[in-house]
């Protein structure tokens, strides 16, 4: 009986590291911190059957720390004064470093994907406080928005910023935008929930 206890104990404190170091590489804030708070629970658990108590306190305070973490952000997601949206022209210089420094990542997910700025184009920055957290490049042609690039950095990969230009319809409306149409083949969690409908292989919201 005490060596299985043993070998659980040693699985547990094993898998509760491993995990800590595993949350640690994750480049979403979100899944850090949640994956963070749960190792740390499991570590609780190892500490306390041990009865080394400082390393329960220690672990205690860093599920609450995460806790606190995860409940701001999951409130933010959503929050308008938490993300903002900044227009800047298809060309501007900022705009095009954080396309450069985001250029393979940006390609995972949009192989086919060339910056050309034109006149008939609309940039949107969305910012998180003074971190540009996504991109929005739009087309316009006929009262017809065609999205070019819907971009999340790594970070905020489990949030949709994008979601704060498609939710500011004057912010489309008055460029003369009466409908926005994603590319084909894109995935609908993110678009199904603010007023796109399916039309074929793509989303369409109409404004």
């Amino acid at each position: 009986m005490t060596w299985l206890t043993d070998h659980w104990l040693d699985v547990l404190g094993w898998g509760g590291s491993t995990l800590l170091v595993y949350s640690l590489l994750q480049a979403s804030v979100l899944r850090l911190r949640i994956l963070n708070a749960v190792a740390c629970v499991i570590l609780i658990v190892f500490n306390a059957a041990l009865e080394v108590w400082p390393m329960v306190g220690m672990n205690t305070v860093l599920v609450a720390i995460n806790a606190y973490f995860i409940v701001k952000l999951l409130r933010d997601r959503h929050d308008e004064n938490a993300f903002k949206v900044l227009e800047v022209g298809p060309a501007d210089e900022y705009l095009r470093h954080t396309l450069r420094v985001h250029g393979a990542d940006i390609l995972k997910f949009n192989p086919t994907f060339v910056h050309d700025p034109s006149d008939d184009q609309d940039a949107f920055l969305v910012q998180k406080g003074d971190e540009t957290v996504g991109v929005v490049l739009l087309c316009r042609q006929d009262g017809t928005a065609d999205v070019l690039l819907d971009y999340v950095t790594p970070r905020y990969r489990d949030f949709s910023p994008g979601e704060f230009v498609w939710r500011r319809s004057s912010l489309l409306s008055d460029r003369g935008i009466r409908r926005v149409v994603t590319p084909p083949g894109m995935v609908g969690a993110y678009y199904d929930r603010l007023g796109f409908r399916r039309e074929g292989d793509t989303w369409v919201l109409h404004l």
